[in-house]
């Protein structure tokens, strides 16, 4: 008898964006001729950029002649986009990696659930709360949790991130054993600073722990002052592993482009305390269960570094930048506690009602989709995020209906 994995009937009924998803063609349904404006799952909506295209064409051109062709490349990417990458993202910005650190995939979502599989059962792991709910999703799955009460898994620390803390949780008064932390926050649009960061480093240090550190939106940054990797912290290289992505940065959703970062310098333990080498395990790993990402897609990926790449992507991010700053205005000018927005693409508020209540409130009355805070977590609860990922016509069509609903509150 084939029998399932029993973790998968711990998991929830279904996965927060699905849930979404399916409210929402529900509501098209049976409004067939009313509007609807999304600022819901962060997708962008913006064509590739000139630059990108022009390389995206050039990678197909070469597919079509033997003399260029390219079939099975290097799993862990082209050294073309690595030598790039590890320059232009790390290295120019002060932060020593080497292109042979850096692994390309399709896609960061991919590389944060995977990377669990590395590490033994019953490690001890802590999220903060609210979180992007795959990596709590992927550690359920591999069985390192209880049961789903009141909101949360047993097992699992839970970093509440607040007002209070300015959605910044320091470490726990406890040891664990792998840490994940996601700046720009997703999905309070929270930035940590370089002093926080250097917290969490010491505790990796101290417990010999690892940071699953999430940069997916690094990009968006615009305060000098805060950090773009975790790296820029010293003593990162030891204990950290950055991830981050191409697809809000340089609009790759559609076209597929991530790449994580894995420091040479970082150890893993056995079971008799005899350190390993991370940076081997995942190649191991990513040799085995992955082909790689088609070579058009990292000759389009390259052309993000190029020097007229990176000026067509930052105006990309300015863009939308724009759009949370409109909605972060409108929502803060109502009275409303605000977060977000200001060096990331989503605006993160305190609704006053029950999440999914104010939701569906929002989706029926107005045909505004955001995303129900709750569903990041048990501190969610209450909260709403909208993302700032949509035409600048649409950001303004929807900031009045948003305006017209929190009015009537």
């Amino acid at each position: 008898m084939i029998r399932v994995n029993p973790n998968y009937q711990k998991l929830q009924s279904s996965y927060l964006f699905s849930t979404v998803a399916k409210k929402v063609k529900d509501f098209q349904t049976n409004n067939p001729q009313k509007p609807l404006i999304r600022l819901g799952i962060g997708d962008v909506t913006r064509a590739l950029s000139p630059a990108i295209i022009k390389a995206f064409h050039e990678g197909v051109d070469e597919m079509a002649a033997d003399e260029t062709f390219k079939g099975y490349g290097p799993e862990q990417g082209y050294s073309f986009l690595r030598e790039l990458i590890a320059e232009s993202d790390f290295v120019s910005k002060g932060a020593k990696v080497s292109a042979e650190e850096v692994f390309v995939s399709d896609g960061a979502k991919c590389d944060t659930g995977n990377f669990q599989e590395l590490f033994s059962q019953d490690i001890r792991i802590a999220v903060p709360d609210p979180v992007y709910p795959v990596y709590v999703d992927t550690n359920v799955m591999a069985g390192r949790t209880g049961t789903f009460v009141d909101g949360r898994y047993q097992g699992l620390t839970y970093l509440d991130s607040n007002p209070e803390n300015g959605f910044v949780p320091s470490p726990p008064n406890h040891a664990v054993d792998l840490i994940y932390l996601c700046f720009p926050n997703n999905p309070t649009g929270a930035c940590a600073s370089k002093d926080d960061l250097k917290k969490w480093v010491e505790y990796a240090h101290q417990h010999k722990a690892l940071i699953l550190f999430d940069a997916a939106y690094e990009a968006f940054i615009r305060d000098p002052a805060l950090p773009h990797s975790i790296f820029e912290i010293e003593g990162a290289r030891e204990v950290a592993v950055e991830f981050r992505s191409l697809s809000k940065s340089a609009g790759f959703t559609g076209t597929r482009l991530a790449y994580t970062v894995i420091p040479k310098e970082v150890k893993v333990y056995d079971e008799s305390g005899n350190a390993q080498s991370l940076h081997e395990m995942w190649n191991r790993r990513h040799t085995t269960k992955f082909n790689g990402v088609s070579y058009p897609v990292q000759k389009a990926a390259g052309a993000v570094f190029s020097a007229k790449g990176k000026v067509e992507s930052k105006a990309l991010c300015d863009y939308y930048l724009e759009n949370a700053l409109i909605i972060r205005k409108t929502i803060s000018d109502l009275g409303y506690k605000v977060s977000g927005g200001l060096d990331s693409p989503y605006v993160w508020f305190d609704t006053g009602m029950d999440s999914w209540q104010f939701f569906d409130r929002l989706l029926n009355n107005q045909g505004v989709v955001c995303t129900p805070g709750v569903g990041f977590g048990q501190s969610g609860q209450g909260y709403a995020r909208f993302s700032a990922f949509n035409h600048r016509q649409n950001v303004i069509e929807a900031v009045e209906l948003i305006k017209k609903e929190l009015s009537r509150s």
